[in-house]
């Protein structure tokens, strides 16, 4: 293994842009119905996406996609300074963005599925270089934004047990081979899993953990249900409808290879399969181009695979010790405090938002940064 850091540029090559042509051309779409049942199913969902993603939403994405100036994408990518390096026999791609303050504070920025380090170009500018805002230039954090193991623009991984908490060991190591021997963190979605891993394996390296979502459940303790309130158990419905409709969550636990075999050979399907979760929420510039690099890089199987090593991983049961903040965007899952609290011994940042939701830095990129840059300051 070596541990040579290699500049990275993106460019992919004219074939296979012409075969995402030619299989974008021959897409066969399924036969839908025209009334969709009007369904409660106690999430927030568009109308008419009761059975999942409508051909009329597919229909004209699909048509921008034909129409996607791919090249112009890998030179809005490529803006950014990017790098590879060999972890644990993977090749890990990372955004490595230093602010101009010299003192600021590195900041190891972890990103969701179905989507990649594009997740986090939107708060680059606010977090790198707070005196473009009139802000604070003690604020200012140095940015490392990875793809994970088995995720864009990585590429595909080729052996098993890559669960949460290999994860966050790479992510350590890219960190200690960065130079940053104390470091920050901020995750979604997968990131707020990976996260809270990293701070229980390496505690005296983990300046503070921020997250936008803490995903504390009922665990069968006795007693645990008392002195919960209505918006406690709201809360708690909330996840549990999310988790009974989210067709993604429940195959790639039981079978990701299965519906990733038509992934990998349908671009169609690889645009639903993320739609499913990004559309409305994202806009289709960025849902394209996470498409598109999920589709390039052949990674669907082995980015779902996460979800089945997460699941038959013995997850942690000590609690975090770390400095831990949450913040909380619309329609997103909020934990009871009292679950949150009893995985996490110091959890000093709490904070609700009506706007967002669940794809934070895509859709309220300022009040991420925002937050990101309070909890901090109580905690560097």
């Amino acid at each position: 293994m070596t541990t040579d850091i290699t500049p990275f540029s993106l460019h992919i090559p004219d074939s296979d842009l012409d075969d995402l042509t030619r299989r974008l051309a021959g897409t066969r779409l399924l036969s839908d119905i025209d009334d969709p049942a009007p369904v409660d199913v106690g999430i927030p969902i568009p109308a008419g996406w009761e059975y999942g993603v409508p051909v009329a939403y597919l229909r004209p994405l699909l048509d921008k996609w034909r129409e996607f100036d791919w090249r112009a994408q890998e030179q809005r990518l490529n803006a950014v300074e990017q790098f590879t390096t060999e972890i644990d026999g993977q090749t890990v791609h990372f955004a490595h963005v230093r602010s101009p303050e010299p003192d600021a504070v590195p900041l190891l920025m972890l990103h969701g599925w179905p989507s990649s380090f594009v997740e986090f170009l939107g708060v680059i500018p606010q977090l790198t270089d707070p005196r473009a805002d009139d802000r604070d230039p003690s604020s200012a954090f140095h940015l490392v934004i990875p793809s994970y193991p088995g995720f864009p623009l990585s590429g595909p991984t080729h052996t098993s047990g890559w669960n949460p908490q290999r994860m966050a060991e790479a992510m350590i190591a890219l960190m200690t081979r960065l130079g940053y021997d104390r470091f920050g963190l901020h995750g979604n979605d997968a990131g707020a899993i990976i996260a809270p891993e990293i701070g229980r394996l390496a505690p005296e390296n983990v300046i503070g953990i921020h997250v936008d979502q803490i995903f504390s459940f009922p665990v069968g303790a006795p007693g645990e249900f008392d002195d919960l309130g209505p918006d406690d158990y709201a809360a708690l419905e909330f996840g549990q409808n999310y988790l009974q409709r989210a067709i993604h969550d429940s195959s790639q636990r039981a079978q990701p290879h299965t519906v990733a075999h038509g992934l990998s050979d349908s671009p169609a399907g690889q645009l639903a399969w993320l739609a499913q979760l990004l559309a409305h929420n994202v806009s289709d510039e960025d849902l394209l181009t996470n498409a598109a690099l999920y589709w390039f890089t052949n990674t669907s199987a082995s980015s779902a695979r996460f979800y089945f090593e997460s699941a038959h991983t013995e997850p942690a049961t000590e609690p975090t010790t770390v400095p831990i903040g949450l913040a909380a965007f619309g329609d997103d899952f909020t934990p009871p405090r009292k679950f949150a609290d009893r995985d996490h011994q110091n959890l000093v940042h709490w904070r609700e938002y009506s706007e967002g939701g669940h794809w934070a830095a895509y859709q309220v990129p300022h009040l991420l940064a925002d937050d990101i840059r309070d909890f901090f300051a109580k905690v560097v």
